[in-house]
């Protein structure tokens, strides 16, 4: 008989295979970043300008896409199960990157982008899978581990990318597909089913839509509010990619390989804090100070982040905005006991569908902060506005959680 809290063989089996999963997907979603703004500038004749424009709409069609279909998603795993959810996604995707990578127009690229923001939806199934297969007292620490392939994937990704684009723009895609669809493969054999018949329910459109799945989240109070909490860090989370490559060639005069250095210090600093500090920190200290410890840290570093006089000053801020990665597995773990276990989908296609809000609001708005700030004429000539903006998200997300998880006294 296994120890109270420890997880069987085939459950420590499926958590590796959602592990490898996540990597995977983040690894394919990542090897097109560094290649797709350059294919669509060559469909519109070499025309920068009108590619920059291009990106930008790819990448809101992306996550409008998100945002409609993670309910989607989560309410049909409630109901079918997770495994086929997850499997069909992995073999839309990889099918959707081969569709990328013979586009013969950008009209056929952007219907693969729209395709891809579909099919990528299958993460908040992995979360909930993650939820079903885990005990209530390990969730945080096995959410810390899947927020380790979120970070493997979003910094060997692009690396990747780069150098295969370096041969031939569509070999990324190519690349891409190539790993989903065998990973997809790799599932049918081996990853088994997570939740039981007797704990799915009914699919209904009320529930897999956007304002269906906010309503779900505000029938539970402290869901609802960490949820808002959530919302506000998922945000911050489109500070680094809308101003760091600008920001820091603008302050410190960095060249694309100290940035891509730079990202990787942070993306690696997110890998340790999720995988080596989650699970001691949250059964030292308990759920809700490691989340609240977390947004402060991170208030802290983007603070740093602001006022750093030099790109060493910066650098060194790097761990403490780490820190901030004990945030996601702490919160999650506190939501997933509040809701029933049949409604797991449900919670992450809800959470993921402010997560894909956030994405389509974040980039415009540091930009916006950042280009204001340092535009001729400022009144008041700061170019770390939106980091500051990044740390202030973050107190009000940290005075949010701890009111939301806050003891409740006996009358």
């Amino acid at each position: 008989m296994s120890e109270p809290g420890t997880l069987q063989a085939p459950r420590r089996a499926a958590l590796t295979f959602i592990f490898v999963t996540v990597v995977l997907d983040m690894l394919a979603l990542g090897m097109v970043v560094p290649v797709l703004p350059h294919l669509i500038e060559d469909f519109l004749g070499g025309d920068t300008s009108r590619a920059a424009l291009m990106v930008g709409y790819f990448g809101t069609v992306w996550a409008v896409m998100q945002f409609f279909a993670m309910p989607v998603m989560g309410a049909l795993s409630d109901r079918f199960g997770r495994r086929p959810v997850i499997l069909l996604s992995n073999f839309g995707l990889g099918l959707d990157y081969v569709l990328m990578a013979l586009a013969p127009t950008l009209s056929w690229l952007f219907v693969g982008r729209v395709i891809s923001g579909v099919t990528a939806a299958s993460i908040s199934t992995s979360m909930a899978y993650v939820a079903d297969v885990t005990p209530p007292e390990r969730r945080a620490q096995s959410f810390g581990f899947v927020g380790v392939a979120f970070g493997l994937g979003f910094v060997l990704g692009p690396a990747i990318g780069g150098l295969l684009g370096s041969v031939d723009p569509r070999l990324p895609f190519w690349a891409a597909a190539c790993a989903s669809l065998l990973n997809a493969a790799y599932g049918f054999f081996i990853l088994p089913e997570s939740l039981p018949h007797e704990r799915r329910r009914a699919f209904e459109w009320r529930r897999a839509n956007p304002l269906g799945s906010l309503r779900f989240l505000r029938a539970h109070r402290e869901v609802f509010a960490l949820a808002g909490a959530a919302f506000l860090s998922n945000l911050t989370h489109a500070v680094l990619p809308a101003v760091f490559v600008l920001y820091s060639a603008y302050r410190y005069g960095w060249d694309a390989k100290a940035v891509g250095l730079a990202l990787a210090a942070v993306g690696i600093s997110s890998a340790l804090v999720q995988g080596a500090l989650v699970g001691p920190l949250v059964r030292r200290f308990g759920e809700r100070r490691v989340m609240i410890g977390g947004l402060l840290a991170g208030t802290v570093g983007f603070t740093l982040y602001a006022f750093a006089p030099t790109g060493l000053w910066f650098v060194a801020a790097i761990p403490v905005v780490g820190l901030w990665g004990l945030v996601g597995p702490a919160s999650q773990g506190i939501m997933t006991r509040a809701v029933g276990a049949s409604a797991q989908g449900e919670l992450q296609g809800a959470m993921g569908s402010l997560a894909g809000i956030a994405t389509v609001i974040g980039p415009t708005l540091f930009a916006t902060v950042f280009a204001w700030s340092i535009r001729d004429g400022a009144s008041w000539h700061f170019p770390g506005s939106a980091y500051a903006l990044a740390g202030l998200l973050l107190i009000v997300a940290a005075i949010i959680a701890e009111r939301a998880t806050r003891p409740q006294r006996a009358a």
